[in-house]
């Protein structure tokens, strides 16, 4: 057991980093393409990733304030007791990316933007709702970073789709 508390205590060091921070809205880019190319492979290779990301960077060496309030608030969350609706927020991030694959996969893109951009605004939503302002500012830059950069190559890769095909 001494074990799992070490390697969870190096882990959320580095979760410090809000490098990860921006690095994970990033991943649903090759989640979507791989959808769309019908990979099973690639898109349990991106949540793999997705889920290790946290810990790919280095301790950082100064954390803001806003950063540690953010990730406090975040542990107090997890940490404490579940409810039913808890579990039932919880479950929307498999059942979002479910819908996101299913669209890219069935080739609806429309539908996968608004996708996209759902989870952005329900994260949001839920850090300000439940972790608090300073915490949702905390992640607001990065969240909003992520999502216009995924938006822009999938606007791109469809335009360019588009142009390839007349």
């Amino acid at each position: 057991m001494d074990f799992l508390q070490t390697a969870a205590e190096w882990a959320w060091a580095r979760h410090h980093n809000v490098l990860s921070w921006y690095i994970r809205p990033l991943f649903l880019i090759p989640f979507c393409y791989f959808a769309y190319r019908r990979s099973l492979v690639g898109i349990f290779a991106t949540l793999f990733a997705l889920l290790t990301s946290m810990f790919w960077f280095s301790v950082p060496e100064h954390v803001a304030p806003a950063v540690l309030t953010a990730l406090q608030a975040e542990k107090d969350y997890l940490l404490g007791p579940w409810a039913a609706w808890k579990v039932a927020i919880a479950l929307l991030v498999p059942l979002s990316l479910a819908g996101l694959a299913a669209a890219f996969w069935k080739r609806s893109f429309m539908i996968g933007v608004i996708v996209i951009n759902a989870i952005a605004v329900l994260k949001l939503v839920w850090t300000f709702g439940f972790l608090g302002s300073e915490a949702g500012f905390a992640l607001l830059v990065p969240a909003l970073t992520g999502l216009a950069i995924c938006n822009a190559v999938v606007i791109w890769w469809l335009r360019r789709r588009k142009e390839q095909h007349q």
